[in-house]
């Protein structure tokens, strides 16, 4: 999960080379690649970070991703503003993905230096929908969907007062953007950047790899760290996001050689990509075994906890035990579709799993 769990050390990791000794300040950049710099900005979560890029864009700076909308993210962006290496303007923002760390302030960024937000079409317009449940009840289904789950009524009335927070998180949107396309090529300042399309992890997330400066701006599908959440929500329950995912995975080890550097959007700069797709495959077919094995007994989704993760899940957490659940659904329903599993409802409208 990345919530700033460590991956499990159930087996020898790869060894990944960090260049850098450090990470930038607060409030200023450090050049990782001519014209490419690398920023940082908190965030109030478990994961306490994100990385943040600035490529030169000939006339001025094309963004990477935002951070998330709070005021302390604007101070920063501001301090950023005042110790740019020059004053050429913002040209465009790239966001990676929905998620409000990486698209938190692009909507105050486009409007303050009136320039253009580039997103994949499924991200800008998923987005859009998620941010209008501002202000609204939990539907049922929702409620539905997590009751199938295992979830108690406390944990329900949690969530019940909780929903609709995403948008709080998120400046609002332009009401147009650029569109990011899978294989797009993209002139950026002197060089030319590709946009290479995963799934999983969010619906059609964008990275951005330069052969000429041997760069790859994973985003969130390959962190050194830490795995990507993968999960299922109320709005597509019997969907299969790690199938996706290890589809992504296999896809940017095919298109992307093995010596870039890697700049991804939490943890540090690294190089190794080839070896940390390759344990990410292996971590995660390891998972499935695992849960495959504890279901010889029907289980719900809330009692495999313990198969996948490495750390406790309290119910009382309900953000944590939201993010365990879909992830949790996530490795049973790829289960259910690869037919090692079968999900059976009983009289109270609880899915149990078992393996087949």
């Amino acid at each position: 999960m990345s919530d700033g769990q460590e991956d499990p050390a159930d087996s020898v990791k790869p060894t990944l080379i960090y260049p850098f000794d450090g990470v930038p300040e607060r409030g200023r950049s450090l050049e990782v690649a001519p014209g490419v710099h690398w920023m940082r900005m908190p965030l109030p979560y478990a994961l306490d970070h994100i990385n943040l890029w600035a490529l030169d864009d000939g006339t001025g700076w094309a963004l990477v991703d935002t951070g998330v909308r709070t005021e302390k993210t604007a101070e920063i962006w501001r301090e950023l503003f005042a110790n740019a290496p020059d004053a050429r303007p913002l040209t465009r923002i790239f966001v990676t993905h929905m998620h409000p760390d990486h698209v938190g302030m692009a909507g105050w960024l486009t409007r303050k230096f009136n320039v253009r937000l580039w997103m994949t079409r499924e991200e800008y317009l998923t987005c859009r929908v998620m941010t209008s449940d501002t202000g609204r009840e939990a539907p049922d289904d929702a409620i539905r969907f997590y009751q199938q789950a295992g979830w108690d009524e406390a944990a329900l009335e949690t969530y019940r007062a909780r929903f609709g927070n995403f948008g709080k998180h998120i400046h609002p949107l332009p009401d147009s953007f650029q569109r990011l396309q899978d294989g797009q090529l993209l002139q950026i300042g002197a060089h030319e950047w590709r946009v290479i399309v995963g799934n999983g992890h969010s619906p059609e997330h964008a990275c951005l790899y330069c052969p000429a400066l041997k760069l790859l701006i994973s985003g969130d599908q390959i962190l050194p760290r830490i795995s990507s959440n993968v999960s299922v929500y109320p709005t597509e329950p019997e969907a299969d996001p790690m199938r996706d995912w290890l589809a992504s995975l296999a896809k940017l080890q095919h298109e992307v050689p093995d010596d870039v550097l890697v700049l991804p959007s939490h943890n540090e700069c690294f190089r190794g990509l080839h070896a940390r797709i390759a344990w990410l495959q292996r971590g995660q077919e390891r998972s499935l075994t695992r849960l495959r094995r504890s279901l010889a007994a029907p289980r719900r989704a809330i009692d495999v906890f313990g198969s996948l993760f490495a750390r406790q899940v309290s119910p009382t957490d309900v953000p944590l035990l939201g993010m365990a659940t879909g992830e949790s659904l996530a490795c049973l329903n790829h289960l259910v579709q690869r037919g090692e599993a079968v999900r059976e409802l009983d009289a109270a409208g609880v899915a149990w799993y078992r393996a087949v």
